[in-house]
């Protein structure tokens, strides 16, 4: 029988690559772990960053993006359904975008806002999360927001470099970039497969090296009393 799986941008971006035990536990199974705590700061700058640049013109994110404007943020993006023609499972995309750009030249781009330096070793993760909005777009779910062609993809990094005072107030100095992200819907595609391939296999992953979530369990399963304990 055939299954259907939603896949979040964000779970394809991190959690995916962090642990694909929990990965598959949340998509398949419906089972999430404890979530952290986000900053509230966090949410509050993200916040600003998206109400400036609402309705100014790309070129204020960078001057090497086309002549347009930013058109919407934080909007709810859905996909339709993709069937993988080798598991025989179907996937679909939802996720909130954050900013969508308009151009002059009718196509589209999509932003990502990021409050801290972003790695080389990042940037194909974060690639997953632009090309998940693009594809949402592009193929949107009856109902959903529909853009298309989806010309530009990119990361804009701001990251607090020195705090400054004027008068009675304090403010932070930041450093300001563009990541432009290539469009490669074809390597994209490829790793969908690859995700859908693992939602469709019986066995429960390994879990990530790196997995905090799992090492604990890992750990805390050792003492003799954990499991007793945990029950009550």
């Amino acid at each position: 029988m055939s299954k259907l799986f939603k896949l979040s941008p964000s779970d394809l971006t991190f959690l995916y690559s962090e642990c694909p035990r929990c990965f598959y536990l949340k998509v398949k199974e419906g089972l999430s772990r404890p979530r952290g705590i986000m900053p509230t700061i966090f949410i509050k700058i993200d916040g600003i960053m998206k109400d400036h640049f609402e309705g100014k013109s790309p070129r204020d994110i960078d001057p090497s993006l086309p002549a347009g404007k930013v058109i919407f943020g934080d909007r709810w993006l859905q996909s339709k359904t993709f069937k993988d023609r080798r598991t025989g499972n179907s996937i679909y995309l939802k996720g909130k975008s954050d900013t969508v750009l308009g151009f002059d030249d009718k196509s589209f781009g999509v932003v990502d806002f990021k409050t801290s330096s972003v790695k080389d070793s990042n940037v194909e993760r974060y690639s997953r999360q632009l090309h998940s909005y693009a594809l949402c777009l592009e193929n949107a779910a009856e109902g959903k927001p529909a853009l298309a062609p989806v010309s530009r993809l990119g990361l804009f990094v701001v990251e607090p470099t020195k705090l400054l005072k004027e008068n009675k107030d304090y403010y932070f100095k930041n450093s300001v970039s563009w990541q432009e992200i290539p469009r490669n819907d074809e390597a994209f595609f490829e790793f969908l497969r690859e995700v859908t391939a693992l939602l469709s296999q019986d066995k429960i992953p390994a879990a990530g090296n790196s997995c905090s979530h799992c090492n604990y369990l890992r750990e805390a399963s050792g003492y003799e009393n954990y499991h007793q304990d945990i029950a009550i």
